[in-house]
């Protein structure tokens, strides 16, 4: 979950890295560093704590020349957050720096090998016994080298790695760890995501597992692990630079909760054409769609909530059972699928390592596997048998936002069309659905203009110490969504239940003042949801709801209402997920957190 990026051409490569790893903060924010050649050795420098310190320590790159460089700013998974551990790791002659994303599995007997050749380590790190790795094979050509660090590594890596011997150039490989090439004039470049080389480039070349690039100022070389050139042709990233930058906001969160009307029109406006859902490079037509018997959607974090609203929503449409199941547990339980399985991942990066290994597990046994993802050319949009792109754009905070909101938006067209294919969605729901679809952008307009209410309220309820999302139905998935970003940012406990499991024992948490946010936006089970609500009001609890425009059935009984647009009931979740996001933004602001970085997390999981 470490960023890295690397850069080789005629500028200081200090300010360029400096400004890529500003980019990647968010996918690892515990310490940082660079490497530069200059002059016939490697310089370098890094710090624990945020990028700042590193900026502040190097006077912003100056106090480190030179044209070629390497920088990386960790998430720690192998020894604690410490200058020491902070990446990059040389050689012990220096001849080598390394910078790391991933976790080596066979590090601990790789370091003992190497200590019994006389080899000593300073740090904690896994990453290490790579650099002392490259040392102990090189013997003059690094692309040999290259080939039997791989032979040698087990587990996901992307790698970065200067070498005092070749001043012009350097090497980077991945295998199950996202790692980009940015084409340049003059310049090359490497990075953990596309964002951090588009003040650059929009020129891009997307390494496969075990690939090896050698990149200098002029040429850009790939190749496999038989030492065989690899043609690829570049791949050209529509993102504009202002995409990954804050634009006046405080906070890239707030920014991209504010973009969400936009990044769901984008995902849904090339798709409606007159009356018709058209989804470009699809190959489940409706004889394959009547060959599936089960739907399994695998996912993690917030997207594996909008999993939970796609299993309401798609077995609606199709009369097709649906399973839901998290990424990180599918493939350790012995899944019954084969092909008659449809699978469903969905990944915002499209390197999410439990679930490139979910899906890779469902294709082994037959299933056929569609994604939904965001980066174009990633690795699970690459293995799966279709692709759906959720064109959100770049998103930068670590807590989610518009891509949940694309990627439920991606759903919807696809329970349509399937409903459509199948039958099994009248006509007149079908067509009502689809001018809903139309207005959904708007309708999130003015679900945003609301946030005055919600900021006031959370000024008010910020210092609550454990706090309580229920719903039914839909709003059940929808409550675990608000439940996470309010822990996810301000560190306050939070739990999502169903509505009618309150009795089953969660209730004997409720004490006087403890926050309920009750979510009533399923008009046909409002009334159940009303009746937990008075079950914890009648034991003091502070209520707070989320209802549709119109329906004062909890303002009956909550201490505060907050109201979204009324759209089919499909679509309802895009609106009622609105005030969950925009109350855990309030609230962590009002506590001073760190909203962009919030603590121990890291936005792309790419480690198991």
């Amino acid at each position: 979950m470490c960023g890295i990026v690397g850069y080789v051409g005629s500028k200081q490569a200090a300010p360029v890295l400096l400004k890529g790893l500003a980019t990647l903060e968010y996918r690892g924010y515990d310490s940082a560093g660079i490497a530069i050649w200059h002059g016939g050795q490697l310089e370098m420098a890094k710090a624990a704590g945020k990028l700042q310190v590193l900026r502040d320590l190097t006077a912003e790159g100056s106090k480190l020349p030179g044209t070629m460089g390497i920088g990386h700013t960790r998430w720690a998974t192998h020894g604690e957050p410490t200058d020491v551990n902070a990446h990059p790791h040389l050689s012990r002659s220096g001849r080598f720096a390394v910078v790391h994303n991933g976790i080596i599995e066979n590090y601990q007997q790789l370091k003992t090998r190497l200590q019994r050749h006389g080899y000593n380590f300073v740090s904690q790190t896994d990453t290490e016994v790579i650099a002392q790795l490259v040392e102990y094979y090189y013997k003059g050509d690094m692309l040999d080298t290259m080939i039997q660090l791989m032979n040698q590594l087990e587990g996901s890596y992307s790698l970065g790695i200067l070498c005092v011997d070749e001043p012009e150039r350097f090497y980077a490989v991945r295998k199950d760890s996202p790692l980009v090439v940015g084409l340049g004039q003059g310049e090359n470049l490497i990075a953990s995501d596309v964002a951090a080389l588009l003040a650059y480039t929009q020129e891009v070349y997307y390494l496969d597992d075990r690939e090896i690039v050698v990149l200098a100022a002029d040429k850009v070389e790939i190749y496999d692990s038989s030492r065989d050139l690899v043609h690829k042709e570049p791949q050209h990233i529509d993102w504009d630079v202002s995409a990954a930058e804050k634009g006046g906001y405080e906070h890239f969160m707030f920014k991209e909760i504010m973009e969400q009307p936009e990044s769901v029109r984008k995902t849904l406006s090339p798709r409606l054409q007159d009356g018709q859902i058209v989804l470009d490079d699809f190959h489940i037509d409706r004889e394959r769609l009547e060959q599936f018997r089960k739907i399994y959607i695998v996912a993690c974090g917030s997207s594996y909530h909008v999993a939970a609203v796609g299993k309401y929503i798609l077995e609606q449409t199709t009369r097709i059972p649906v399973e839901i199941d998290i990424a990180s547990e599918f493939r350790y339980r012995g899944p019954i699928i084969g092909p008659d399985t449809l699978m469903i991942v969905i990944s915002q990066s499209g390197e999410t390592a439990d679930t490139i290994a979910a899906m890779r597990e469902g294709r082994a046994l037959g299933a056929h596997v569609l994604a939904i993802v965001n980066v174009l050319g990633s690795t699970i949009a690459r293995e799966a048998d279709d692709v759906l792109y959720t064109w959100a754009g770049p998103e930068i905070a670590v807590a989610t936002t518009k891509a949940y909101s694309t990627q439920l938006a991606v759903l919807y067209l696809l329970a349509l069309r399937f409903g459509q294919l199948l039958g099994t969605l009248p006509e007149a729901e079908l067509a009502a659905a689809y001018r809903a679809l139309e207005q959904l952008p708007e309708l999130l307009e003015q679900a945003l203009q609301k946030r005055e209410h919600i900021q006031h309220m959370a000024s008010q309820l910020y210092n609550k110490h454990s706090i309580f999302f229920i719903g039914r139905n839909v709003d059940y998935a929808v409550a675990m969504e608000g439940s996470l970003k309010l822990k996810e940012i301000s560190y306050i406990h939070s739990e999502a239940y169903a509505g009618g499991e309150l009795k089953h024992g969660t209730i004997s948490l409720i004490e006087p003042g403890t926050l309920v946010v009750t979510l009533a936006t399923c008009d046909r089970l409002v009334e159940k949801i009303k009746s937990n609500a008075e079950e914890v009001k009648a034991r003091g609890a502070y209520l707070l709801a989320v209802a549709v425009e119109g329906d004062e059935r909890l303002a009956k009984v909550a201490d505060a209402v907050f109201y979204v647009p009324k759209t089919e009931a499909l679509l309802q979740p895009s609106l009622t997920v609105i005030p969950l996001q925009l109350f855990a933004y309030y609230v962590a602001s009002q506590k001073g957190c760190s909203i962009d970085q919030p603590k121990n997390l890291a936005k792309s999981v790419t480690v198991e």
